[in-house]
């Protein structure tokens, strides 16, 4: 059984989300790369892991749903996707501090306009090419106190009927996400 996690942003491969996972899916296989921070980048690195590893399912946290949402024809479970990351990353142009340690070392990361405008961009296009076996592919997960972001609406009218919501804050901690998420996840990929 193998599960590809999509970090959020300022985050890594190693963000705590991933190991809890780890841990709950046990014996599962949870891939969990560092992502650019240039959407086509990310996107990219996304397509070719699941290319080759053929994952059950992708799992995308905040702007790892946004890049998840964009793997047509896998099944994915987007956990409070940020449908419109340009809007939080205009408010961070500059230098900024990753969250989370990265594979390559890296302490900070650079937000410019330039890239602003490229997920303005991917976000315009988003949405297009959802057939109703695409929408049935995708399962939205959305805290009720989501402090951050608020797309379930938006979620709900691409996606009928795949929208959940839990108790809790924009970033799950490990009870929620054994409360909540989890047997929801095992409601897509039974046999984990």
């Amino acid at each position: 059984m193998k599960i590809v996690f999509a970090h959020g942003l300022a985050s890594s491969g190693k963000y705590k989300m991933a190991d809890s996972l780890r841990i709950l899916l046990r014996p599962a296989t949870v891939i969990s790369p560092d992502l650019p921070l240039e959407p086509g980048a990310a996107v990219s690195l996304l397509r070719e892991i699941c290319d080759k590893e053929r994952p059950d399912l992708v799992v995308g946290l905040s702007l790892g749903g946004f890049m998840a949402q964009k793997l047509r024809g896998e099944r994915r479970l987007l956990v409070n996707p940020d449908f419109h990351p340009s809007r939080l990353l205009r408010t961070m142009v500059g230098e900024n501090k990753y969250l989370s340690p990265r594979a390559d070392g890296a302490l900070t990361f650079t937000v410019t306009e330039e890239v602003c405008r490229s997920y303005e961009l991917m976000e315009q296009t988003q949405f297009e090419g959802i057939d109703s076996s695409e929408a049935e592919s995708v399962t939205g997960m959305f805290a009720d106190a989501d402090e951050m972001v608020h797309c379930g609406e938006e979620f709900a009218q691409h996606y009928p009927g795949r929208f959940f919501s839990y108790p809790g804050g924009h970033l799950p901690d490990y009870p929620q996400l054994k409360a909540y998420i989890v047997p929801v996840l095992r409601t897509l990929v039974p046999s984990i």
